[in-house]
């Protein structure tokens, strides 16, 4: 739980000082967007490589290098000379992360019965989701009173405290795939070919709109994930070591909905507090202070509801539970679709409030459907693959979003462009949104026949 609130309180709480960056190092908006995009990209490209790695060696090995990792780069952020030294510091953390999310879930419920493992997982999504909260409130503190760096001081010492606890709590393992076999060794170049395909789809995706070459880019990472693919099911076919069995895809229709919900789920509502949060300041006029604290209704109560959903899991049908959640999310996309120049603010407040809920329904019974498809021996890859639906749906749900906006307000800027061709940018983004919900709730009813 406390890694699971690190991460997540880094990045929410960094978003708050991308001024102070910029002054700071001199550079544009655009230079300092890498700060967070280089350790995104990173956490999604080599969480699947990790999880192999933690799964044919020691899950609790890989998780304790990746928060002292975590912890000591924090350190050397706090000293960053110049900001390509910070997004290279940042793309190593990114790896740190992605130890950490590919193990951190597969400990938990590996060393706890399945009768309780919906609520350990809600355990573990309320810690999430009590970061995100923290992040802008601390995080907001920190930089207006210390200074920017003071965000990573903090950030290391959650990290000490996070491996003290870790390393006397967490029991010793070792893998169960013999290291001598095919099966227990490392697909070096299924590996490579997952971190290139995944950096540059996501890279492509993150610039669509801005660089002439990002559609380039992003059509050569999904043609490499597709020879990933292929790669590792004649891998597997002939019996070799791979770093990720497709056969878990092919031979478990939850496994695969569940994921591609996940998926879809995250790209539908991942934009929903940034596109708030223009609505709040430039349409409604709200200062920046206020319209952060209405924001964190939503993550306050996915963290609240988290372990209670998650709980419900062990009992009722994590598809049922999911989808409907799936569904509420759906319904609140097209109420914010119905945002005006004159709605209140209770209005939204309570949409973001239902939003959250929905998101708690959904997302530990989701995680809980994946993870109890897969054998033991694999929850360090299928917490990975949880991880980079998470991150893949987040970028393309910042794509779509990015894509709306170029196409209605062209090259004008939010302070110069009218609030009606802003709420329209809004109103379409939100319905396209709902659409892609309505699809996620297919496969998330679809992956039970019953």
């Amino acid at each position: 739980m406390i890694t699971s609130f690190m991460t997540t309180f880094m990045s929410s709480a960094l978003n708050l000082s991308v001024p102070s960056l910029e002054s700071s190092f001199g550079v544009s908006a655009a230079a300092i967007s890498w700060v967070v995009s280089a350790y995104t990209i990173s956490v999604a490209a080599m969480s699947l490589p990790f999880g192999k790695i933690a799964d044919i060696t020691s899950r609790r090995s890989i998780f304790l290098a990746g928060i002292t990792g975590f912890g000591i780069l924090s350190v050397v952020c706090i000293f960053a000379w110049n900001i390509t030294a910070m997004i290279v510091v940042r793309v190593l953390m990114g790896a740190c992360g992605a130890m950490i999310f590919a193990t951190n879930n597969s400990i938990l419920i590996s060393y706890y019965p399945p009768n309780i493992r919906g609520r350990l997982l809600g355990l573990s999504v309320a810690g999430t989701y009590v970061g995100l909260t923290a992040g802008p409130v601390v995080g907001g503190i920190l930089n207006s009173t210390l200074g920017w760096r003071s965000i990573f001081a903090v950030s290391a010492v959650v990290s000490l405290a996070a491996f003290l606890a870790a390393f006397r709590a967490v029991p010793h393992d070792r893998s169960s795939q013999a290291p001598d076999s095919d099966s227990g060794s490392f697909d070096t170049a299924g590996a490579v070919l997952y971190v290139a395909a995944v950096a540059a789809s996501l890279y492509g995706m993150t610039k669509l709109g801005s660089s002439a070459y990002a559609a380039v880019i992003l059509i050569a990472g999904l043609a490499a994930l597709a020879g990933f693919f292929i790669h590792e099911s004649k891998r597997e076919s002939a019996g070799r070591s791979t770093v990720m069995r497709v056969s878990m895809f092919r031979n478990s229709r939850t496994f695969t909905f569940s994921s591609l919900a996940a998926l879809l789920n995250y790209g539908a509502t991942f934009a929903i507090s940034y596109t708030i949060s223009i609505y709040l300041q430039v349409i409604l006029g709200l200062p920046s202070s206020r319209a952060g604290l209405m924001l964190i209704i939503m993550p306050a109560t996915q963290a609240a509801l988290s372990p209670l959903m998650g709980s419900l899991s062990d009992r009722i049908r994590p598809a049922v539970l999911a989808s409907s959640g799936m569904g509420i999310c759906a319904v609140t996309l097209l109420l914010f679709s119905r945002i005006g120049l004159t709605t209140s603010t209770a209005y939204v407040m309570a949409v973001l409030g239902l939003t959250g809920f929905g998101f708690a329904l959904f997302s530990s019974p989701n995680t809980n459907a994946i993870l109890s498809c897969v054998d033991q021996k694999d929850y360090g890859v299928a917490n990975s693959i949880i991880a980079t639906m998470r991150t893949y749906g987040q970028s393309s749900g910042m794509a779509v979003l990015t894509m709306i906006t170029s196409i209605i307000l062209g090259q004008g800027t939010l302070e110069s462009s009218p609030k009606t061709d802003i709420l329209t940018m809004m109103h379409i983004a939100f319905i396209v949104f709902a659409c892609i919900c309505v699809v996620g709730l297919f496969f998330s009813l679809a992956r039970d026949k019953r």
